[in-house]
């Protein structure tokens, strides 16, 4: 008897497949499974993103800002008394952005010794108080204008809404030493201080305030502490400019900070590519050992070229 040759259990001769008892099980799909697998570690990884970022800028805003303006302030103090003893302190005309020009005192809101500096474009403001250029500088007739954070950099204007009626105020500038009283406290729509006699000069701190709503911490409005000088007006020396530009008015924010921040960002996109390199290449502890230092300086670089862009009075 000729052998009958079977097809293979599964498969005919043209290609027809039988069920066998494999196929007898479900079929279940796995297009969602793997879409849900692929999917949930990229959703973890922007959480984490967002969480890694969200932490460094409250790092940098209430911790490393400050230390930052501490250190310039020191620096600022240093390059001041020094100027004092050989009377080299300028005293009016175009003054470079960033020069120290007086130290203010305002014990009532803790205030024990600032340095005040040239300009108050939001980097400037980065190091302390700052003149707004258009204005006499303190102790000369007219109204000084200056200008503090109330948040980021050590916020160093943070109480000056506290301020009451009578405190006292001392300015040291090249010219001597002022003493103010201040005259109140006003926000937007609140009137104006009377206007002051010829010869006269004030004072006008200047920061932002929360709004006092829920959110208030994000809401902030200027707000403006006026005191009349007590002592005799000094003459100015030099002309000051008439005009500044618009990054330097209350509330304003720095748009030359953009081009600058695009490029830190490339180059934080190009360390951040150069680590994932380096750690397939090299292994991790080398890679550590080499990029954290870089990546650290990069987002410090990113963070405060970003806070430029934010209103000046933060």
């Amino acid at each position: 008897m000729t052998a009958v040759e079977l097809p293979e259990v599964g498969h005919d001769a043209g290609g027809y497949r039988f069920p066998d008892a494999a196929d007898d099980r479900p079929v279940v799909s796995t297009q969602r499974a793997v879409g849900v697998s692929t999917r949930t570690p990229a959703l973890v990884w922007i959480l984490v993103t967002v969480s890694a970022l969200s932490l460094w800028g409250l790092a940098y805003g209430r911790v490393l800002g400050a230390v930052q303006e501490h250190r310039s302030q020191h620096e600022s103090a240093a390059t001041l008394r020094a100027q004092l003893a050989e009377g080299t302190v300028p005293v009016g005309g175009r003054i470079p952005a960033g020069a120290p020009i007086a130290t203010l005192r305002a014990p009532s809101v803790g205030i024990a010794k600032l340095v005040v500096v040239e300009g108050t474009a939001a980097s400037t403001l980065e190091l302390g108080p700052g003149h707004r250029r258009d204005t006499p500088l303190p102790g000369q007739p007219g109204v000084s204008v200056l200008m503090g954070r109330s948040v980021l950099f050590g916020a160093p204007f943070a109480d000056i809404a506290k301020l009451h009626r009578g405190a006292d105020l001392t300015l040291v500038t090249g010219q001597g030493t002022f003493h103010y009283r201040v005259e109140g406290v006003r926000r937007a729509g609140d009137p104006l201080p009377d206007a002051l006699a010829p010869g006269d000069s004030r004072l006008t701190l200047v920061t932002s305030q929360g709004s006092g709503s829920l959110f208030g911490g994000w809401t902030r409005r200027t707000v403006y502490a006026d005191a009349r000088l007590t002592d005799k007006a000094q003459p100015s020396s030099g002309v000051a400019p008439r005009s500044i530009r618009q990054s330097e008015v209350a509330m304003a924010g720095d748009e030359r900070a953009f081009l600058p921040l695009v490029a830190w960002l490339l180059l934080t996109t190009f360390a951040i590519a150069a680590a994932a390199w380096s750690h397939a290449h090299w292994g991790l502890r080398q890679t550590l050992l080499v990029a954290v230092p870089v990546l650290v300086a990069c987002a410090w670089v990113v963070t405060q070229t970003a806070a430029r862009l934010l209103p000046n009075l933060l």
